[in-house]
């Protein structure tokens, strides 16, 4: 993989000068690269990647297995889009193994996912079946580690002496 995209990807907060500084390359070959990697549609944005236990205790995520119906001639692209195009939808994903596709989802409670899936993804035609899976913690996300060592969650305390 290229240098500079791994850098980006690691933390896209870098200035081009640092990167250039990083990469022994000049600064205008850096805007250069970036630019046409944008154009190219290889760097689609930047995110930040926020820990949101530290936010909002209640603000829930699951990971959604899905089995479905691919339609004649257009697969599971036909689905796989109409599913990204609910608000709640993080991601989408077609997998190999036992079930299509990968969907994982937020919203304000577990509550707000279940109903979610019960009245807008489940009844969708091409959805065979769902299985949720509420992610409790999330360790590292991204590449980066959201909790770390030394900062207690009271969550995992439960069972503390």
């Amino acid at each position: 993989m290229d240098q500079l995209l791994s850098l980006l990807n690691e933390n896209a907060r870098l200035t081009t000068k640092q990167l250039a500084v990083m990469l022994n390359i000049s600064e205008e070959e850096v805007t250069k690269k970036i630019t046409q990697y944008e154009k190219d549609g290889v760097i689609r944005g930047y995110k930040a990647l926020v820990n949101w236990e530290k936010v909002d205790k209640n603000k829930s995520s699951a990971l959604i297995e899905l089995r479905v119906s691919p339609k004649r001639d257009r697969g599971f692209d036909e689905i796989a889009n109409r599913i990204m195009q609910f608000e709640e939808v993080d991601s989408v994903y077609l997998m190999s193994g036992g079930y299509d596709l990968a969907v994982k989802v937020h919203g304000k409670s577990m509550h707000d996912i279940a109903v979610f899936v019960m009245r807008k993804l489940a009844t969708l035609d091409s959805v065979l079946s769902t299985s949720t899976h509420f992610i409790l913690t999330r360790y590292k996300d991204g590449g980066v580690i959201l909790d770390p060592e030394g900062e207690q969650d009271e969550r995992r305390s439960v069972f503390s002496d």
